[in-house]
């Protein structure tokens, strides 16, 4: 495809900005790669819903890019006029509410220093879009990254530019354990996103992907949180008096390195936010039969074990995210892979997608007691650590 007025060429090297032989003199080039981050603290429900202000603060852990990740290429030139956006290879309306509201933002702070001329903006993802698994936190975070990379924007000033695009995006910019401010002036300056602590802080710490259904929800994020917004009154009951201490305790948690206390607040966490999709009305069901069966394994899981080797969350659809430890790593995987296993019997190598991992599992033992009442109903399972900056 031509450089000029199709998608760019591949991407360069990352938040690097340069000019490209493979480009037209009078080319900007900028590259930036951001990860989906997984809430443990929810957010869930707006304050502004123009502004994208939360009615409360929350919490996340950064994924690895190489797993669940986006690489976002900007190209700025005199010789073209207007803006224009692909993701995933296909086109999209770059005239769309939420980017403008991130274009504006960035040639703006920029001010002088912005370069003139129109865009040209390739997005891709390697993991499921709209499915519930963060990809539009990811998608703005790197989209910003790599705009202020093009404009020359410090990092620490993007957070509450991408937040602008999609409220979770803020805590994109930052790799490990971030924390979304709400805030709480008008203007929304106070409510951006900080790093917790960075993703060495807890080596050990694994996340497990079930991929239930990688097709686009039915009900999207921003409209299920505004409904709940006025119709749930679990919600705010939930937003003044559950999130706060919670947020204290999952911070404490997190700086401690204590699993047992990550792992119980993250999966109470989980479950009323579900509860509030259900206290909506009408009611939003983001979980599935299948989504409920995970989460009744993991609870046998921390049973048997007589401890807690795994904890579950649910973001807004049904796919799953397991945390657990280096030391549970194999165990935990090797047992829900027993229990939601491959459509086709035997077939690890495309069920368990990490190499290495699916080589420990395997290496246990035969893989006997599959639970063909379950067979194909988790389509894969990814491994990711936590990811850096």
């Amino acid at each position: 495809t031509e450089f000029l007025e199709g998608p760019l060429s591949p991407p360069m090297s990352a938040s690097k900005k340069q000019k490209t032989s493979a480009a037209p003199a009078g080319v900007t080039v900028a590259t930036a790669r951001c990860s989906s981050n997984i809430a443990v603290i929810k957010y869930w429900g707006k304050r502004d819903e123009k502004l994208i202000l939360p009615i409360n603060s929350s919490l996340s852990v950064t994924m690895d890019p190489d797993q669940m990740g986006t690489t976002t290429t900007a190209a700025c030139s005199e010789a073209w006029k207007g803006d224009r956006l692909w993701l995933n290879g296909k086109e999209e309306d770059s005239s769309a509410t939420r980017i403008q509201n991130c274009l504006t933002a960035i040639r703006a702070m920029a001010g002088g220093k912005a370069p003139k001329g129109g865009l040209r903006i390739v997005s891709n993802n390697n993991f499921p879009t709209a499915a519930g698994l963060a990809s539009s936190a990811s998608g703005y975070a790197c989209l910003v990254l790599a705009l202020g990379e093009l404009f020359g924007i410090p990092r620490d000033q993007l957070s509450a530019i991408s937040r602008q695009g999609s409220g979770s995006a803020c805590r994109s910019v930052y790799g490990g354990f971030v924390k979304w401010e709400m805030g709480v002036e008008k203007d929304g300056s106070d409510s951006k996103a900080h790093q917790v602590a960075k993703a060495d802080h807890w080596p050990d710490l694994h996340a497990l992907i079930l991929v239930v259904s990688d097709e686009k929800k039915k009900v999207s994020s921003s409209g299920g949180m505004k409904i709940s917004v006025e119709t749930s009154e679990l919600l705010a009951h939930r937003a003044k008096a559950v999130v706060p201490p919670r947020v204290h305790a999952m911070e404490a948690a997190v700086k401690k390195r204590d699993f047992e206390g990550f792992a119980k607040i993250t999966m109470q966490e989980s479950n009323s936010f579900h509860a509030t999709c259900l206290d909506t009305y009408p009611p939003i069901f983001y979980l599935n039969d299948t989504s409920k069966a995970i989460i009744n394994t993991v609870h046998e899981l921390n049973k048997e074990a007589g401890e807690t080797v795994a904890a579950y969350t649910f973001d807004a659809g049904p796919n799953a995210v397991i945390y657990t430890l280096t030391k549970h790593l194999t165990h935990v995987t090797r047992s829900l892979s027993l229990a939601f296993p491959p459509a086709k019997k035997g077939d690890w190598k495309s069920h368990i997608t990490d190499d290495a991992l699916r080589g420990d599992v395997v290496a246990k033992g035969k893989m006997e007691g599959e639970d063909r009442d379950f067979a194909g109903k988790v389509k894969y399972i990814m491994h990711s650590i936590v990811g850096k900056d």
